[in-house]
């Protein structure tokens, strides 16, 4: 309820339809038992507040030295400049988070901003998995199929049932996209580059539009940040965002 709630509170107090049509690859029965009974715990509005609350704290007890450093601040400065130029028309999610007032701490603004950006991406990605007839499942079940997240990850994260994916299955094998051996064929893999490619195509406006330069110091700032994130262990290997960092960068604890 509280990842349904908060992700979708710049929407406002929208139906469970909405968020589901809007987040694509979760079943709409598994949204449909958070929304809309969450609006009646807390307004869209509260819910915004206590979002930046809960990163706030995160933030702190992840990156303590970084809060209040000058490469925060640089970098809050970038991505606000990048998340103002990403593209919002026809994107539901990231024009909702866009129209939002911006917070006053650099650390809450970079994360507001990556915010937006990564919206922005995802509903470019969601517009791609449309128009290469890929299903909200299927969007799991392609990247299971691929080499990504198990399909237990996805099972257990996104509520598919045994026969939704396998009527999942049985399209992609019709239309030969899936081997037998549940595994994406030729034409499968080129069908899921495509998604990726087209993904990429749609999110370069804004990137061209801040220019290399900035996109190239913005990464150099942030990820020293982000690898200490994906090194604190919190985020497991095998997630449903299908996220992996380079092995050699992680540097976890023993054990």
């Amino acid at each position: 309820m509280s990842y349904f709630a908060c992700r979708a509170a710049p929407l406002g107090a929208v139906g469970p339809e909405v968020v589901a049509a809007a987040f694509y690859n979760f079943h709409p029965g598994m949204v449909a038992r958070a929304i809309p009974d969450a609006w009646g715990y807390a307004s869209p509005e509260q819910l915004v507040g206590v979002r930046l609350e809960a990163v706030d704290q995160a933030v702190r007890r992840l990156l303590p030295d970084a809060v209040s450093s000058t490469t925060v601040r640089r970098a809050a400065e970038l991505a606000r400049e990048a998340a103002e130029v990403a593209p919002t028309a026809g994107r539901l999610l990231a024009a909702a988070n866009a129209a939002l007032d911006w917070a006053d701490e650099p650390h809450l603004v970079l994360w507001q901003a990556t915010t937006i950006l990564r919206e922005s991406r995802g509903d470019g990605h969601v517009a791609a998995l449309i128009a290469a007839g890929i299903s909200p499942c299927q969007a799991n079940l392609t990247l299971t199929a691929s080499g990504g997240p198990s399909k237990e990850v996805y099972r257990q994260s996104r509520r598919w049932s045994d026969d939704e994916w396998a009527e999942a299955e049985r399209d992609l094998r019709e239309r030969g996209l899936l081997g037998d051996d549940g595994v994406l064929t030729e034409r499968g893999y080129a069908v899921r580059r495509e998604v990726e490619e087209t993904t990429d195509r749609l999110a370069e406006q804004g990137w061209r539009a801040l220019g290399d330069e900035k996109a190239d110091e913005l990464e150099r700032v942030v990820r020293p940040m982000s690898t200490m994130v994906m090194s604190s262990g919190l985020i497991p290997p095998d997630n449903p965002m299908a996220l992996r960092w380079p092995e050699a960068e992680l540097d976890r604890p023993a054990g």
